[in-house]
């Protein structure tokens, strides 16, 4: 239970993240964080606004059968397919999320008060098969405040556009690069046009583009520690914010062009980025660094609870930090790429592993619920 006296002592840095035009979101989410009343104390004391989840996010909450034992049983005499007893739990936590959050929703004009789930990260190089699937989780969870999140592979491009297409809200995951980004963009944009030749309500579409952070210093960092010299170990730390931060200038450009005028003319909603992998992965760093430094208009930042209660605790939130900094940005990628570390090499590794972290923390997913299913007496096939 979240005190008075702590929830007034968080008020201060997350107040003013949000007063920057930051919307907060959690990147986690469990049967036991709903049922507990911690995920709407989260929204009415520290200025959480949205939810994200992923397989590694449900992996972790599922697999340890904390609060899922009578719906397993359930299923497991039903004798549903471990596949289908997946989804049927994670699509009912992320309703029951999608139920708390809705007073933000209606209060946001559906800006806020989004709950995301993943298609099956199986998909990710299928287009056909991950428009299917981001049609049957919309419909499984049945909540207007739900948000599909379909990987930014070459194969999740045209899916973006399809489902968007179709009036579906999405959240892009697992960008790293800025071509990819700019993909992502113009694919979103591809989609609300479809959407308005089909006279769909642009107004009611919404997207975010989860531009993955931490990782990106975590492998830059590792490559500019292997060279040791003064001047590769002085850039270790800035990577990951120079992508970002020039990630939010493409941003920028895209969504001050003549094509996106003519939409938002029709009512369309800008696809705001998403800093995801805000969690800092080494501890010589700020533990809210990935939050404070990266402030700017229009954003999302969603954290694990960990970032979010440091943030709380003793973030440096100063205004905008990003749209002062594109020169550096610049000069900070670059001196990297003159290191002979290659940025494209980097970020379509970073790509490749994280879909494969997706991949694998599903299939330990699925062997845990197998394991569950079987263990009361019903084969799981």
């Amino acid at each position: 239970m979240i005190t008075v006296t702590e929830a007034t002592a968080s008020a201060g840095a997350l107040r003013r993240l949000s007063d920057e035009g930051v919307s907060i979101w959690l990147d986690d989410l469990s049967r036991r964080r709903i049922e507990s009343g911690n995920l709407a104390g989260l929204v009415e004391n520290k200025n959480v606004v949205g939810v994200t989840t992923n397989p590694s996010i449900f992996q972790a909450a599922i697999g340890s059968g904390e609060g899922y034992e009578e719906q397993l049983a359930d299923l497991a005499v039903r004798g549903v397919t471990v596949d289908e007893a997946v989804r049927m739990m994670t699509t009912a936590d992320v309703r029951a999320a999608a139920d708390i959050l809705r007073p933000v929703y209606d209060a946001t004009g559906g800006r806020d008060g989004r709950v995301s789930i993943e298609v099956d990260p199986r998909l990710a190089h299928n287009t056909a098969a991950t428009v299917a699937e981001a049609r049957q989780l919309a419909w499984l969870v049945d909540r207007p405040n739900v948000m599909i999140k379909i990987p930014a592979t070459k194969a999740g491009l045209p899916a973006i556009t399809e489902v968007i297409g179709q009036g579906i809200s999405v959240n892009v995951t697992l960008i790293f690069s800025l071509e990819r980004y700019r993909e992502v963009m113009d694919a979103y944009l591809a989609g609300l046009e479809k959407a308005a030749a089909k006279g769909l309500d642009l107004a009611t579409i919404h997207s975010v583009a989860s531009f993955f952070v931490s990782r990106v210093d975590s492998e830059i960092d590792k490559r500019l520690t292997l060279l040791g010299t003064r001047e590769a170990l002085a850039l270790k730390g800035r990577a990951a914010l120079a992508n970002a931060r020039l990630a939010y200038e493409a941003y920028e450009e895209v969504f001050a062009s003549a094509r996106w005028t003519a939409l938002a003319r029709a009512k369309a909603n800008k696809q705001r980025p998403l800093w995801a992998s805000t969690g800092v992965k080494d501890p010589a760093y700020k533990d809210t660094l990935y939050v404070d430094e990266l402030v700017a208009p229009g954003t999302v930042n969603t954290m694990p609870e960990a970032t979010l209660n440091a943030t709380a605790d003793h973030g440096g939130i100063t205004g905008d930090t990003v749209t002062g900094g594109y020169a550096q940005a610049r000069a900070d990628l670059a001196a990297v790429e003159t290191l002979g570390i290659s940025y494209d090499e980097v970020v379509q590794q970073l790509e490749d592993e994280g879909v494969a972290k997706f991949e694998t923390a599903w299939q330990d997913l699925l062997d845990a619920v197998t394991k569950s299913l079987d263990s009361k007496g019903v084969d799981a096939e």
